[in-house]
């Protein structure tokens, strides 16, 4: 009894910080774009006690007593390696239950063991497919997570790290000093240059491109307590796809021929995802999609997904016990010729 007053104490103290501008401006827009999955999508978007957290282990200080207290209350390993590619040596559990385990402090000298995310933002670094040597871009880095994620899966040649937002570029440094040890550190350079100058300052240099872009993050812009913030981010929102498709112009320019290009947003607006993806490939003669539809199929287990219409393209939606996403990942590859 004790523990259902407190959980409706706390459900109502998270309902008066959902923002009703930002709530009525999605109701219109989703409702339009997923029809009745909205419902159970709005339902666990603006219900922050349901929300999971996926518990990614650090390979470079590797929490072995971790890993089996994990097992012990019921988690599971992500994937369970039904995926083409799936490196052994990224290793990120799930509880099916909404439980978050307290992120570690930042100790300087001291890698952490472990980092906490949304498992679906692990899509888009499995879609790069990185291997060992490979010369990496992660264009819009901050706060990081993904990078880490990336050097679970392969140790690259070199991993160029940019982000222009200057306190997400304070995260991104913490981060990586916080996971990655020393030697590898060598091989990792960060820049915070505007992500749509990158192409002419590093043309045709990467072998993998992941462009995480900014975007209206639906999670935290439905807790923007302030509705005159909100009604200005909801403003500014009819321009981020402009924003988008620069930044993965300049994305294609840093590509060389042959390489991969993972494009990813925390939204489900489809003129964020779909769209951007529609215009960049009917511009471009040398961007060819990639069919990630096997992604999908593999992993339905852990997640549901939407249909995009698209076959380079996939859209996680929050469902219940499965509370992951939103995250639309697209993938792309650029030819040979011109």
């Amino acid at each position: 009894m004790m523990l259902t007053r407190l959980k409706a104490k706390s459900e109502r103290k998270f309902a008066k910080q959902i923002c009703k501008v930002v709530l009525d401006h999605f109701e219109k827009e989703y409702s339009r774009e997923l029809g009745d999955a909205w419902h159970t999508v709005r339902d666990i978007l603006t219900s922050p006690s349901c929300w999971q957290y996926a518990v990614l282990l650090n390979r470079f200080n590797y929490p072995f007593e971790l890993e089996k207290d994990l097992h012990l209350k019921g988690y599971h390993s992500l994937f369970q390696g039904s995926l083409p590619y799936y490196p052994k040596s990224m290793k990120c559990y799930l509880s099916r239950t909404p439980h978050r385990m307290p992120s570690e402090r930042h100790q300087i000298g001291n890698l952490k063991k472990y980092y906490l995310l949304n498992a679906a933002s692990l899509l888009p670094v499995l879609a790069l497919e990185l291997r060992d040597g490979e010369k990496v871009l992660d264009l819009c880095a901050g706060p990081g997570g993904k990078s880490i994620a990336l050097l679970q899966c392969a140790y690259p040649g070199y991993l160029h790290c940019n982000e222009y937002d200057s306190l997400r570029l304070r995260w991104l440094r913490q981060t990586l000093e916080s996971f990655i040890p020393q030697p590898l550190v060598n091989v990792i350079k960060v820049s915070e240059l505007d992500g749509r100058e990158m192409g002419d300052a590093q043309p045709e240099t990467f072998d993998k491109v992941l462009v995480d872009a900014p975007c209206s993050n639906d999670r935290s812009w439905l807790f923007s307590s302030d509705s005159q913030n909100a009604a200005c981010r909801i403003s500014q929102r009819r321009n981020l796809p402009l924003l988008q498709i620069e930044l993965l112009r300049s994305a294609i320019k840093a590509l060389r021929p042959g390489g991969l290009l993972v494009y990813s947003t925390c939204t489900l607006s489809k003129a964020e995802n779909q769209d951007v993806i529609s215009e960049v490939l009917n511009s471009y003669s040398n961007i060819m999609p990639v069919d990630i539809k096997e992604m999908a199929r593999t992993c339905s287990q852990d997640f549901t997904f939407a249909p995009t219409g698209q076959e380079c393209g996939l859209l996680v939606i929050p469902d219940k016990g499965k509370a992951w996403g939103p995250m639309y990942v697209a993938k792309l590859k650029k030819s040979w010729t011109t």
